[in-house]
């Protein structure tokens, strides 16, 4: 009979015989192998991971969080002497390659973990998701922050589309965030255009109800656009371009935080104001095209009624308007909407607040409404300097 054991205990028996080959440098790994074999007539085999004398063992719980052993022990076809331990695991010329495969193995064991608990099968999620957990490249907090998202059926329904599910997974305040910006950008904005106009806000009312017009519809994209996300985004097909790849593969925000095993790079962040800055020139425009339009309707009606303000009130440039609000949402508030969900909220007070959600929501309500109002002060006097208004 015969038995196997493994064990971490420190070697003092005289009848063992030590293998060290790596204990002639002071930089050796702090352990070595121990054999050792029984005289008696059931005969055992021990193997013992011993401590060095001249160093020590010990684990850095920072960077390993989760130490778990593992026998992973192959005995071979006729005899223990061909025994192997780890199936070829932790070899010394593999770090890079082997540690993202483990990494990522890991991340997709813990996930499917999670499934597992809550009963789920990987086929029930949505397909983007699944990929995403089979190639191990979300966490396990992702997957149950989705788990929780679907017992709302408003989030439920929401989660259909890929952009609110990649920025609700990042971010479970994200819509309430976008209730924020839209709900205060018309109070915010309106006090804004007053501040600057003063005895002229009503002689003006047109302009100023254009701008909140054009700031509504903008509102939301400048929450959507630069939030935070977890990227589902299937690979890009082989034909595409260098262009197309190099921005597929930049983050949403330019200051957020990376999930485990993922990282950009500083051209890649450079890259995602450049990529939100066209998205933000092409909807400024257009909003602006809206609200100029919209503008220019409610001038000629007043001039219409009112025949003695017709040499008073003259229409407003659109192309030239509506190209100013573009820059403006390119350059201005791409930035700003940038700093403020990748840096002030994402790194600043998400990681204080984690676990205070309605604190949270006030402080992130307070520094929104400060920025809506900010760039409302900026629009008028930047529209004032370049002549549109």
């Amino acid at each position: 009979m015969s038995s196997f054991a493994f064990s971490l205990t420190p070697s003092s028996s005289s009848s063992t015989t030590t293998f060290n080959p790596l204990s002639s440098s002071k930089t050796n790994p702090t352990f070595f192998l121990s054999f050792s074999s029984s005289s008696s007539s059931s005969s055992s085999f021990s193997l013992r991971l011993a401590p060095s004398p001249s160093s020590s063992f010990g684990i850095n719980r920072r960077t390993d969080p989760v130490f778990v052993l593992h026998p992973t022990v192959e005995l071979g076809g006729g005899g223990g002497d061909h025994g192997s331990i780890g199936g070829g695991h932790g070899g010394g010329g593999h770090g890079g390659d082997d540690d993202g495969n483990a990494g990522e193995h890991g991340r997709k064991k813990e996930a499917m973990m999670v499934l597992a608990e809550a009963g789920r099968s990987l086929e029930s999620v949505p397909s983007d998701l699944a990929a995403a957990i089979k190639d191990g490249k979300i966490p396990a907090a992702v997957v149950s922050r989705f788990l929780e998202l679907e017992k709302n059926p408003f989030f439920k329904w929401l989660l259909q589309f890929g952009g609110f599910k990649e920025r609700l997974l990042a971010d479970d305040l994200f819509l309430a965030k976008v209730g924020m910006e839209c709900g205060v950008g018309i109070f915010t904005k309106t006090a804004a255009e007053y501040d600057r106009r003063r005895e002229k806000f009503f002689d003006e009312l047109e302009i100023v109800f254009a701008d909140v017009v054009m700031a509504i519809i903008a509102d939301f994209m400048l929450v959507y656009l630069p939030a935070p996300t977890v990227s589902l985004r299937p690979p890009l097909a082989m034909t595409a371009g260098p262009i197309a790849k190099f921005f597929h593969n930049c983050p949403d925000n330019a200051f957020q935080v990376a999930l485990s095993g993922t990282s950009y790079s500083l051209l890649q962040r450079l890259g995602a104001i450049a990529r939100n800055g066209a998205k933000l020139f092409a909807v400024g425009t257009a909003s602006s095209l809206v609200g100029t339009a919209m503008t220019n309707a409610l001038i000629n009606a007043k001039k219409a009624v009112d025949k003695s303000s017709a040499g008073e009130i003259e229409n407003v440039p659109i192309l030239s308007t509506s190209a100013a609000y573009g820059v403006y949402m390119a350059i201005s508030s791409n930035l700003r909407y940038q700093v403020l969900a990748g840096i002030i909220e994402q790194r600043i007070l998400e990681p204080m607040l984690h676990q205070h959600k309605l604190i949270l929501s006030a402080l992130c309500f307070a520094v929104r409404t400060g920025n809506t109002y900010l760039g409302s002060l900026l629009w008028v006097d930047y529209a004032r300097f370049i002549g549109v208004q």
